[in-house]
């Protein structure tokens, strides 16, 4: 495991600066930027797959309560950014695929309402994040719906490797998460 989880680091570390926070998909303000932009940011896709994933291994039955916590924070998140400074929403991010990353590799059992409330926290600040980075334009209704659409596929897209993938391999995506938060953190 100490080799495996090295490798994900080592991994992580290497990748992390092509994979700045601020990341292209914000050119113009319609629904095919909003569905782009998460999908050009490692940090979004991991936090976004990793939601999915713990929907369907913490959960369980009402695992779909993960990712519609996270889809309503990050529509608030969104729509109120400017009530968050840009610095304390990337370090939310930072911290959300860490600690979800963490929890994954872990297989973490946390009460329904602490989980809920971690994964909103989470989406508030990829939402402001998204917020902060949004063309300002005339439709932001439009790139909003983009983004959230793609979050909800992502969300799916961690929900089904959880339920293909064996155990070790979920474990492995979460110290690889885990360790390319760290190196995020580690960068800015």
């Amino acid at each position: 495991m100490k080799r495996i989880a090295t490798t994900a680091l080592t991994l992580a570390a290497a990748l992390a600066p092509a994979a700045a926070l601020a990341h292209p998909g914000h050119g113009d303000d319609s629904f095919a930027a909003g569905v782009i932009h998460p999908l050009t940011g490692a940090d979004h896709i991991a936090a976004m797959l990793l939601v999915g994933l713990g929907a369907a291994i913490f959960l369980k039955r009402d695992g779909w309560m993960l990712p519609v916590a996270f889809l309503a924070a990050l529509a608030l998140g969104f729509s109120t950014f400017a009530l968050i400074p840009s610095t304390l929403a990337e370090a939310g991010i930072i911290a959300s695929v860490i600690a979800l990353g963490v929890a994954t590799a872990f297989q973490a059992k946390a009460p329904a309402p602490i989980a809920l409330l971690l994964v909103a926290l989470f989406g508030y600040a990829h939402g402001a994040a998204h917020g902060i980075e949004a063309p300002q334009g005339t439709t932001p209704a439009l790139f909003a719906g983009g983004f959230l659409a793609a979050s909800a596929a992502l969300h799916l897209g961690g929900y089904v490797l959880a339920r293909t993938l064996p155990v070790s391999a979920l474990r492995l995506i979460g110290v690889g998460s885990a360790g390319f938060g760290l190196a995020l953190a580690a960068l800015t």
